[in-house]
């Protein structure tokens, strides 16, 4: 005999299982591995990750000065310069129906932007006048 609960709980998480007295009910099923949406936000944290650290890593190389930072401060710097770069080719190269605002960009715009916010970093911590 076919429980109802199977015939409503198909693909929604939930199984069927019967008691002793054959009565009917739902639980949850257990799971046994990552959802393809939680593999697909974890390659792209992953991907955001080491593309900031080539485009930090870059844009450190590039202007010149001492930029004493660490590699999570050089991380951070290349995830930035990527959300500005996506900024800048919104701004720059879409129109109004491709519109999609605050966005990362691939590895040239994030080195572009990360070059962006380290000038303006280095422009807003500049110690020039003060003597220690």
């Amino acid at each position: 005999m076919q429980c109802p609960c199977e015939i409503r709980g198909k693909g929604s998480g939930w199984g069927w299982t019967e008691d002793p007295l054959g009565r009917c009910r739902t639980e949850p099923v257990n799971r046994t591995g990552p959802s393809a949406q939680e593999i697909y936000v974890l390659g792209f944290i992953i991907g955001l990750i080491v593309v900031g650290l080539i485009a930090g890593f870059i844009a450190r190389a590039v202007v010149p000065g001492d930029d004493a930072m660490s590699v999570g401060a050089t991380i951070l710097l290349g995830i930035v310069g990527s959300f500005i770069g996506g900024f800048l080719a919104d701004a720059l190269f879409r129109n109004d129906a491709d519109d999609v605002g605050l966005a990362p960009s691939g590895i040239v715009g994030s080195i572009v932007g990360a070059i962006i916010a380290l000038l303006i970093y280095n422009a807003a911590t500049s110690r020039r006048g003060i003597t220690r």
